[in-house]
């Protein structure tokens, strides 16, 4: 089986040092930390999907910056476990933004510092959460 490929968002507190988590209000994983994001749509690039998710989950658009990295993993989805490709970028929020959570995705949102984030939801967040540490703080 191919992995999928997915397209996931650091946003990126105007300081640098903050994150936007998001709580999942849904299952796999409902009640824990993730990243906006999420599968990209057929031959859609990574980086489109990106800026997609951000519109449909938050409401807002976005400033795409770096590809952070890319991570493989597993996605449990009705009964199955689907290989997953993370594409994660690092972003700001367009100014003038002002997010609106989708309710069936998010059941709320917090800005985590980089330097110390919670658990997330998915192994590839944390380990993508790591490395943009590494290239914000140097």
């Amino acid at each position: 089986m191919n992995a999928r490929p997915t397209s996931g968002l650091i946003i990126v507190s105007p300081d640098g040092d903050r994150f936007l988590g998001l709580l999942r209000a849904r299952e796999p994983q409902a009640g824990r930390w993730e990243l906006p994001g999420g599968f990209c749509d057929g031959a859609e690039h990574p980086a489109d999907a990106a800026v997609r998710e951000a519109r449909e989950e938050l409401g807002v658009e976005i400033v795409l910056g770096d590809l952070v990295g890319m991570y493989p993993g597993t996605y449990d989805y009705q009964d199955e476990t689907l290989l997953v490709l993370d594409c994660v970028y690092l972003a700001s929020l367009a100014p003038g933004a002002s997010i609106t959570l989708d309710p069936e995705e998010s059941a709320e949102m917090t800005w985590f510092p980089i330097a110390a984030p919670p658990v997330m939801a998915f192994t590839t967040m944390d380990r993508a959460l790591a490395d943009a540490q590494k290239l914000l703080m140097g």
